[in-house]
């Protein structure tokens, strides 16, 4: 959950910098799970009511959720050293989606790249309030 609040929270329309495979699925996992909560909840509301208006809360969700997926998408691909713009591959009929499939499975590059430095290497401030945790437990 703490990967879904970080994309959503704290990197809302943040298209600069990079993604690790972690933070992208599971910020994937949690949407799709929130999704079907969300699809759920409007179907049996409108259904119950008889009216179509529970459908807004899935479409005010869906809104307010595609500048976050396509951001930490975007950065999922500067991860592997690729434009954001490699994006629009999955528009190409067919394979499109595959490859783009493949891309975001695809493991970053280790060494800080155009887009920073490497995720997975912790900054300063992480080993230091590490540190803290460890003194007083």
């Amino acid at each position: 959950m703490k990967w879904y609040l970080k994309v959503v929270r704290d990197n809302y329309a943040n298209f600069q910098g990079r993604a690790r495979r972690k933070e992208y699925w599971m910020f994937t996992l949690f949407n799709a799970i929130f999704m079907m909560i969300v699809t759920t909840f409007s179907v049996i509301i409108g259904l119950t009511l008889n009216s179509p208006l529970p459908f807004a809360i899935y479409i005010i969700y869906a809104l307010g959720i595609i500048i976050p997926s396509l951001a930490v998408t975007v950065r999922r691909l500067h991860d592997i050293g690729k434009s954001g713009w490699y994006y629009f591959v999955g528009l190409i009929p067919f394979i499109g989606g595959i490859w783009l499939l493949i891309l975001l499975v695809t493991e970053g590059e280790t060494d800080p790249n155009n887009y920073g430095s490497d995720p997975k290497v912790p900054t300063m401030d992480e080993i230091n309030d590490f540190g803290r945790f460890q003194i007083q437990n």
